[in-house]
């Protein structure tokens, strides 16, 4: 064999295990996180982070399923956030109402899109958030690199504002009822896990 056909089999190889390793987690019918996202208010010091001073608001703990992910490496937020999860709990977590939403993430945006609403709309504004996600360590960053789309993830730490030295500021939304710009959650994650 040359080498033009080693190197096409090794790629091929390669795309077909990176395939298997991100393949979405079907779980059929039924609610996979059926409780709402916990928030308490905090007394928290500021965090220093990468030249960044991070302000707990409140503390935030979340049980939800992994509507889509989307890595980030460009700009001062990708510094900060690398990834952003759009998560869904309730009825946003229930396969047989997703599978009539499409769902996309683009520029720190959760998108939806329905052609016939499967449940009312405000149910679904008010049962999926994005939240940009803050590492608080390694362990962390390398749990979230292994997340997959449809999985259902225990996610918990702060959610917080972020500012630095030149006035650059990003604040986290405090409730599960906004939408458009500003209703994000900007959370500082110290534990995720895959349930």
């Amino acid at each position: 064999m040359n080498w033009k056909v080693l190197l096409f089999i090794g790629l091929i190889s390669y795309g077909a295990f990176h395939h298997y390793q991100n393949r979405p987690v079907i779980h059929g019918v039924g609610e996979t996180a059926s409780s709402e996202p916990s928030q308490t208010n905090t007394r928290a010091a500021d965090i220093q982070l990468n030249g960044f001073t991070l302000t707990p608001l409140a503390e935030y703990s979340i049980k939800a399923r992994v509507l889509s992910k989307e890595d980030y490496s460009m700009g001062t937020e990708a510094t900060l956030s690398p990834t952003d999860l759009a998560l869904g709990w309730g009825p946003m977590s229930d396969e047989a109402i997703l599978s009539k939403i499409d769902i996309s993430q683009s520029n720190r945006f959760f998108y939806w899109h329905v052609d016939a609403f499967p449940i009312p709309q405000r149910e679904i504004e008010i049962h999926a958030a994005n939240t940009h996600i803050i590492p608080a360590n390694d362990t962390v960053k390398r749990q979230l690199s292994k997340v997959r789309l449809g999985q259902t993830v225990h996610i918990k730490g702060q959610l917080v504002e972020a500012k630095r030295a030149d006035g650059w500021h990003w604040r986290s939304s405090l409730t599960r009822e906004d939408t458009g710009a500003g209703a994000c959650e900007l959370m500082y994650v110290s534990e995720l896990s895959v349930i």
